[in-house]
């Protein structure tokens, strides 16, 4: 069995479907205590490496290592996956369900209502714990599924778009509760369409496109190399102020707001001047590229 604290790796991982590559030698590693986002467009193959670290998917190559040992049966029981079709027994109730569920993965039958029980206070289901789990709302539903990947004291959490279909209090929940298993050791990867929400949860994120990985890093390390962006407010300008700048690109212009993105030799400061022309300037400041901009550049340069 890997150890406490132990990190994740998939080496080399490849998957075909026939003439479909699904994965192309994706390699990567999530920490022990890290948050790793894992991000892509539909069909990118996410849930196919997923589903391999979990050892419920064969790879045609490559391998999955725990705490640098090969799955093993001891190892899968170990994992706590929210896979992104849920998969609970609509008709059991929520507190026989957890408890069934940790029984599954090894624990005696107090040790297992203990855990449900701790498990279901943590996510806000006290009130339904008696409740058959198809008379729960998506949300709540959302909430007992990742108890169900919590409740046997996981030493890896996979979670396959865990905030898909959540109100802003869930989602605050459910990232809470993602540190705190993340604080223990244990490393944890999940996938989302959310990139606002990985880009402020994630220590790293990587990104696939088309059955490879085409980046990974620390969202400052991935938007290292972007080109400079400024907002610049500036109220008397008229629409359209910036666009005759040599080397300068509007992204985004809004009344009195204006967000431009500078080639690498372009001095701010001319652009600051071209500002202060149109009159008084109430706002100038660089910005980082956000996580969804650089998606959206690597996604579309494979399609170029």
């Amino acid at each position: 069995m890997g150890p406490a604290g132990a990190d994740l790796e998939l080496d080399r991982v490849s998957k075909r479907y026939g003439r479909i590559v699904a994965l192309d030698a994706v390699s990567f590693d999530v920490k022990a205590g890290e948050l790793f986002g894992f991000v892509g467009s539909n069909g990118a193959g996410k849930t196919t490496a997923m589903r391999i670290a979990l050892g419920v998917l064969a790879a045609d190559s490559g391998e999955v290592r725990f705490g640098g040992s090969l799955l093993t049966p001891e190892i899968r029981a170990r994992i706590g996956y929210m896979p992104e079709e849920r998969g609970l027994y609509p008709k059991m109730k929520v507190l026989d369900q957890l408890g069934y569920l940790a029984e599954l993965h090894g624990l005696s039958g107090a040790e297992a209502r203990r855990s449900a029980e701790h498990w279901i206070d943590r996510l806000g289901l006290r009130e339904r714990r008696l409740d058959e789990v198809q008379k729960l709302s998506l949300g709540n539903q959302q909430r007992v599924q990742l108890a169900a990947a919590l409740v046997h004291d996981p030493a890896v959490l996979v979670l396959d778009e865990p905030f898909s279909g959540l109100d802003p209090i869930a989602v605050d929940v459910m990232s809470e509760v993602l540190r705190e298993k993340a604080a223990t050791g244990v490393p944890v990867v999940f996938s989302s369409h959310q990139l606002d929400l990985v880009e402020r949860l994630c220590d790293r994120i990587g990104i696939i496109r088309s059955g490879q990985l085409v980046t990974c890093g620390t969202v400052a390390e991935l938007t290292a190399d972007a080109n400079a962006q400024l907002i610049v407010s500036a109220p008397r300008a008229d629409a359209g102020w910036a666009k005759a700048l040599p080397g300068v690109t509007v992204l985004d212009e809004e009344p009195e707001r204006t967000v431009l993105e500078l080639e690498p030799a372009v001095d701010d400061q001319m652009v600051l001047r071209a500002a202060l022309a149109t009159g008084p300037v109430r706002e100038f400041r660089r910005r980082q590229p956000t996580l969804t901009e650089l998606f959206r550049n690597v996604v579309t340069e494979g399609r170029k």
